[in-house]
């Protein structure tokens, strides 16, 4: 199961950079679950239908590469990607590129997530609504 890459723009503010004057390690991760989100908003599951359906997404495991510097005022495309999902658990890819350059890489990662259950806490299969939210189904009446 692979789905059409979804992309998010973004430029790099003084809020992303550490005192060495580049985007800090921890700030990746938190710049890919900003792509994340967009996707799934985007997509009709944002945090008011986490909220309401109590299921949302959960990371279990991530392999983060840095590849290049990234500096104040750079404008990148965050890609995200499923790659597969099986049973509860899929993953989906994610990389930082350049805007005016796609094959400049400055990050990329792997996650599996899953579709967690915030009542039974457990993992729980994918719902037809969750599929479509990562972009695992194109419309939600298949």
């Amino acid at each position: 199961m692979s789905a059409t890459p979804f992309s998010y723009s973004l430029t790099i503010r003084e809020a992303h950079l550490d005192t060495f004057g580049h985007v800090n390690n921890a700030t990746y991760l938190s710049l890919f679950e900003e792509a994340r989100w967009e996707l799934v908003t985007q997509r009709g599951y944002g945090l008011d239908q986490v909220r309401s359906r109590q299921h949302g997404p959960i990371i279990l495991d991530v392999h983060l590469e840095f590849r290049k510097e990234l500096k104040l005022r750079e404008k990148v495309l965050i890609t995200t990607k499923l790659l597969h999902y099986e049973k509860r658990v899929g993953q989906l890819y994610q990389e930082i590129v350049a805007e005016s350059s796609p094959d400049l890489v400055f990050a990329k990662a792997t996650f599996t997530f899953g579709l967690f259950d915030l009542k039974a806490r457990r993992l729980i299969p994918p719902t037809d609504a969750w599929l479509y939210a990562i972009g695992a189904k194109d419309s939600l009446l298949k």
